[in-house]
């Protein structure tokens, strides 16, 4: 079979993570650090004056934090270093990885605070809601303003994990405050794990969310809100495009995109066929935002056109001068 494969990689990748907005939200993670670690020493040594199991808890609660905190760090520190011929994409699945770490310890914490509240349901505790109310008042201060830090910095899935972290934290010790005034009020202790399953159930919920979509990257799934079909459709309207197929799209990172594709054209000279090229690499550019493409254009419609897979291996011997090859550069 004679066929025309010209192929051009087209590496203009836009990385997510830019030399200023990463030393920003290294800045960022690095006073985050300091703070949860100094909430962490302050709520521990509360709970060992107050004999306070609850408040003990919580200091080792916020040592989750302060190993989030830390991952995020170091996949932030990881994504801004350049590619090698080792890690020819860079490293930016880093903060991919590290969202999912983080989103599963999310729900690992949501789990055990359900599990920990039916049963302080079933086995009420005295509490002291006093204290309770100080400590976390000092706590919704810290992390919410960590979490507002954090919003402002990136949309990153590592950051965004991160943010979902510390907000339901947040969330969780201004519901120590309500509790703890409630309590302090009307005497009832089964207010306060009331408010845990509502908390655990928010957690689990946003984990959850960030878990779906680490994994569709991690697993080289299609980017979320990318459809093929309008893909495929919008560049065989391209002038000069015959057929599009063995289309792959996939994440890169959360925010970078890469395309590869078989596109069929007529049996012309690189030269003319430069023009397609760039059209076709200018509307993936514009309107689907991805700058890293691997395309391979053919005069002949390829036999597995529509369904190509991993070319299976072929006794030699058995189909002598048959040779089907695909030139893919990535």
């Amino acid at each position: 079979m004679r066929f025309l494969a010209w192929v051009r990689s087209r590496y203009t990748i836009r990385m997510h993570v830019h030399g200023g907005g990463s030393e920003k939200t290294k800045q960022i993670l690095r006073i985050s650090l300091l703070a949860t670690l100094a909430y962490v020493a302050l709520t521990f040594f509360a709970g060992v004056r107050a004999h306070s199991l609850a408040l003990i808890s919580e200091a080792g609660h916020n040592v989750s934090d302060f190993l989030a905190l830390l991952l995020s760090f170091v996949a932030v520190y990881f994504q801004t270093r350049p590619p090698t011929d080792q890690k020819t994409f860079g490293y930016q699945r880093a903060g991919v990885l590290a969202a999912f770490l983080n989103a599963l310890t999310l729900v690992l914490i949501a789990i055990w605070i359900g599990i920990a509240a039916i049963h302080r349901l079933s086995a009420p505790v005295q509490v002291q809601p006093r204290l309770m109310m100080i400590v976390a008042a000092a706590g919704v201060l810290m992390n919410g303003v960590i979490a507002a830090l954090l919003w402002t910095t990136s949309r990153d899935v590592n950051i965004r994990s991160t943010f979902i972290h510390m907000l339901g934290d947040t969330l969780s010790t201004a519901a120590v405050i309500v509790g703890g005034a409630a309590i302090l009020f009307t005497g009832h202790n089964w207010i306060d794990p009331v408010l845990s399953i509502l908390i655990a159930a928010l957690i689990l919920w946003s984990s959850l969310s960030i878990v779906r979509e680490t994994l569709n990257i991690l697993l080289e799934g299609t980017p979320r809100g990318c459809s093929l079909a309008e893909m495929r459709a919008t560049l065989q309207a391209i002038d000069g495009v015959e057929d599009v197929h063995d289309l792959h799209v996939w994440s890169l990172g959360s925010q970078t995109h890469a395309l590869a594709t078989h596109i069929t054209i007529a049996d012309i000279p690189p030269s003319e066929s430069a023009r397609i090229l760039e059209q076709v690499n200018g509307t993936l550019r514009q309107k689907f935002r991805i700058y890293h493409t691997t395309i391979q254009f053919e005069c002949v419609e390829c036999e597995v056109a529509h369904g190509c897979g991993p070319p299976i291996e072929i006794d030699e011997h058995n189909h002598p001068g048959h040779d089907h090859s695909h030139a893919h550069s990535h």
